[in-house]
């Protein structure tokens, strides 16, 4: 018998999927105070509640799921090649197939999208590894649509109860959680931290919330693997508990805006300690205030009676997140070399989905060395690089706090073994050199020398002088920022349109809007794609996938959505040398509760209480027909 999904799985009496599973429950976990918890919703003067689901659906990159391996009997090693966001890829298949994670050598090239899914090494990874070593011969996979639909692994998959505890004055005294997640059939690596750490660290939201309890239960089923998908576990927190927050200002008759002013953290609060981790910085009474102004919030009821004149219903929706990003478990090395030919390479373990990786770390480093960044190349996740790289793969949201930051003090490192070298070649004292814009100088003469001049004197054989590795240890950081959407429905075929969305974030320092603002485009419309039609859908009888094409799943198109507008408001980092936070994420973790919270505005307005994603037409039109509009 089949299970499909977690609320079965943990039922009394559902199929036992794995005998060492009791009742399919594979983790319990509970975080925050609950006696504190209980107190506050005790002394509560209004208590809101909301069940909101974030469906399973599925990363659908461009690039299909394929694999090539090469196996060397001389040497007893694999080359194999697959596109990759992540260092833990050769290491999977090496436990995978027990072989010393030496003998693998991972190559990758450009990638077409991962999303998340392409982090991890897939079973059938390992399959063509063995075929290739007992064939001697390479062997080569590429899954079909339908196959990934099948076997990628998905996103999302859980469902959440919230309630937020208010006092008389609107003021926020504590939030509680009951949170269901599907694990699928078999355990991902990162399945269980998503769904476990993001909830936990930012189940308060922005907002002053002095207590938070939450439970989280996971669940086996039988359907394809949850893993990382866009947000790992970001947008649905921050859905759950934006969607709490305007069903608050509902039950108490309060305006929404004002309810958030009411509840964020002062902008001169952080760090800021909430009940179960500390944000390093933030700018969220600013950020309202600014996007309240570009939105012309104000003007909306105007906007709203001249598309009821014309038949359509219309919304306006906020939505404020915040979202851990960065940090890691291992230092994160970085390599610069002086090629003979009077290049630069650096060696990172970044491989790039699209992000522009290949502009943004040569300008980054071009900056710091003074130089031209057309002499600098980056090679990333190269099997030839000349150390083996520690460090975590592209994940997270955290390549530039990470992976430029490690750079950047790289760089700084080539400039500072640069003064004594500088010295001798000036016959000069090494306390007299000065180092401006990629120039060593004597201080108070017309002496001088270029660091591209140096590194020419100081090539060797076995590599040149400024030749430099260097690590940091990376440090977790909490982007955020505050949206707003307007929306406008069809009664009578439950289309939505989306009208405008604009942006006010907080990415940290900026070191390249174009390449941020593009992250936020792809991130926005993979979070526009759940909310309006994006959703795997297995047969509850069979275990069947009913939606393994793009004729049964919906994909958004570049005609879905106006051209966004994104507004930077840095509030720097301090948990690193360049003040950066994440940003490749951000575009989904504020579009789920931004373009929802429109869509019930509008929905409001003819009755609706409750809905959730999928804003399909047809299930916008059912709502409405059921709440009795004229449709």
């Amino acid at each position: 018998p089949a299970v499909v999904g977690p609320e079965a799985a943990l039922d009394d009496g559902a199929p036992q999927i794995f005998d060492d599973v009791p009742g399919n429950l594979v983790f319990l976990h509970g975080f925050g105070d609950e006696a504190a918890t209980d107190a506050a919703f005790a002394s509560a003067t209004h208590i809101s509640t909301l069940t909101v689901e974030s469906q399973r659906v599925a990363a659908n990159p461009m690039e299909l799921k394929s694999f090539i391996a090469a196996y060397d009997p001389e040497t007893d090693g694999f080359d194999v090649y697959s596109a990759s966001q992540g260092t833990g890829l050769a290491d999977g298949l090496a436990r995978f197939t027990g072989h010393p994670p030496e003998k693998v050598r991972h190559h990758m090239g450009d990638v077409g999208g991962s999303f998340g899914i392409r982090g991890a090494a897939y079973p059938e990874y390992a399959a063509i590894m063995l075929a290739a070593k007992k064939l001697c011969r390479p062997v080569r996979w590429t899954a079909s649509r339908t196959e990934s639909f099948l076997a990628d692994y998905h996103g999302r998959a859980v469902k959440f109860t919230g309630e937020l505890a208010l006092g008389e004055d609107g003021k926020f005294l504590a939030i509680r959680m009951n949170v269901v997640c599907d694990l699928g059939a078999y355990h991902s690596p990162p399945g269980a931290l998503i769904n476990i750490l993001n909830p936990m660290l930012t189940g308060t939201g922005c907002y002053r919330i002095p207590t938070v309890f939450g439970l989280n239960r996971l669940a086996f089923t039988n359907t394809s693997p949850i893993a990382a998908y866009r947000g790992a576990g970001r947008p649905d927190i921050n859905y759950m508990v934006e969607r709490l927050v305007d069903q608050a200002a509902v039950d108490i008759g309060m305006d929404r805006v004002e309810i958030r002013r009411r509840n964020l953290i002062p902008d001169d609060a952080y760090p800021y300690q909430t009940p179960t981790t500390v944000y390093d910085s933030g700018s969220y009474m600013a950020m309202i205030e600014e996007a309240v102004s570009i939105s012309d919030w104000k003007g909306f009821e105007a906007r709203r009676e001249q598309s009821e004149r014309q038949g359509n219903l219309r919304g306006i929706g906020m939505g404020i997140f915040i979202e851990p990003s960065g940090g890691g478990h291992m230092p994160e090395e970085t390599e610069i070399r002086f090629e003979p030919d009077g290049t630069v390479t650096l060696y990172t373990l970044s491989g790039s989905a699209g992000q522009g990786h290949e502009t943004v770390f040569p300008q980054l480093v071009a900056k710091e060395l003074g130089i031209d960044e057309n002499l600098i190349t980056l090679r990333a996740n190269s099997v030839h690089a000349p150390h083996k790289l520690k460090g975590a793969g592209t994940m997270g949201s955290r390549s530039m706090a990470s992976h430029g930051a490690s750079l950047t003090v790289t760089s700084r490192e080539v400039v500072r073994k640069g003064f004594k070298l500088a010295a001798d070649a000036l016959e000069a004292s090494e306390n007299d050199i000065e180092f401006d814009h990629g120039h060593y100088k004597v201080a108070g003469t017309n002496l001088s020398i270029s660091l591209m001049e140096l590194a020419a004197r100081n090539a060797a054989q076995d590599g040149n002088a400024l030749d430099t590795l260097a690590s940091i240890q990376p440090e977790r950081n909490f982007p955020g920022g505050v949206h707003v959407a307007e929306v406008e429905i069809d009664p009578g075929t439950g289309e939505t349109r989306v009208i405008s969305y604009i942006g006010v974030d907080d990415a940290g320092h900026v070191i390249n809007h174009t390449l941020l603002e593009g992250q936020m485009h792809g991130g926005l419309a993979q979070g526009a794609g759940q909310v309006f039609g994006e959703q795997i859908v297995y047969d509850g009888e069979s275990g069947q996938l009913l939606t393994a094409t793009f004729m049964d799943y919906f994909m958004p198109r570049a005609d879905f959505m106006p051209t966004p507008r994104f507004f930077d408001m840095p509030a720097p980092s301090p948990t690193n040398v360049l003040g950066a936070k994440g940003g490749g994420e951000a575009g989904t973790t504020g579009a789920l509760p931004t373009l929802m919270n429109a869509v019930m505005d509008a929905l409001r307005r003819s009755g609706v209480k409750e809905f959730d994603m999928p804003a399909t037409p047809y299930r916008v039109w059912a709502a409405l027909n059921s709440a009795g509009a004229n449709v």
